[in-house]
């Protein structure tokens, strides 16, 4: 089962939320939290894999509490859930460390997936957020070419960031390259290094400009839908 603590100021938004997570069996929402405090104290209680957070709460907004959550439960992933998409949001909660970022105004199935995604260990981003982040990136220098940016990295290092890209775990880019998962951190953490990222999904965005997601895992259209492994920060 992924565990999951659900964090909103509406209650009406709590129960619609725990209603579309509960079209997935193998979800379970053990407890509900109506501020960001409560949602790191009821985090605490319950250690979840994921906890689903909006970003406009009292006392503790939504980036707060991911912040805290990230630094006292490591073993819980964290999914912004928001009605706002603006930049300013979208890069504080990629900079807290949050897993993934889908918004209430979606396609309600984006909820599911990103639960699915962050609890698997990938990161997940609505597509029309993926876009954002893309946009943001290229205003801020990835217009000179994300190939160029890329210069600097070896062979193996060019390969295991597309497979991140792709949505591979670091588990499962260690089997496909037939090394153990402690490599594929080094690998990955040096990967972030060289390129200037924060997290994960800037890395897997710059995959994916670059055109280094293998065809055999390359969506069929749009931005990555679940662009990098693990956690959204940690290699």
């Amino acid at each position: 089962m992924i565990r999951v603590v659900l964090a909103d100021d509406e209650a009406v938004v709590r129960v619609g939320v725990r209603a579309v997570l509960a079209a997935a069996p193998e979800v379970e929402v053990v407890a509900e939290a109506q501020d960001g405090r409560e949602a790191v104290d009821l985090v605490l209680a319950h250690r979840p894999d994921v906890a689903v957070l909006d970003i406009r709460m009292p006392r503790l907004n939504g980036l707060e509490a991911a912040a805290e959550i990230r630094r006292l439960s490591v073993g819980t992933t964290v999914l912004v859930l928001t009605t706002f998409a603006e930049d300013a949001y979208i890069s504080r909660a990629l900079g807290e460390g949050a897993g993934g970022f889908v918004l209430k105004t979606g396609d309600p199935t984006e909820i599911i997936a990103g639960v699915r995604a962050v609890a698997s260990g990938a990161a997940y981003l609505s597509p029309s957020v993926a876009r954002r982040v893309i946009d943001h990136l290229a205003a801020t220098g990835s217009r000179l070419g994300a190939a160029q940016q890329l210069d600097g990295l070896t062979n193996r290092e060019r390969e295991v960031l597309g497979l991140l890209g792709s949505g591979m775990s670091n588990g499962e880019i260690a089997e496909h390259i037939h090394v153990v998962e402690g490599t594929v951190k080094v690998y990955v953490s040096g990967i972030f290094r060289q390129l200037g990222v924060r997290n994960r999904v800037e890395a897997a965005i710059l995959a994916h400009e670059a055109g280094l997601i293998p065809r055999a895992t390359r969506p069929a259209a749009g931005p990555p839908p679940r662009p990098g492994p693990d956690s959204a920060s940690d290699p």
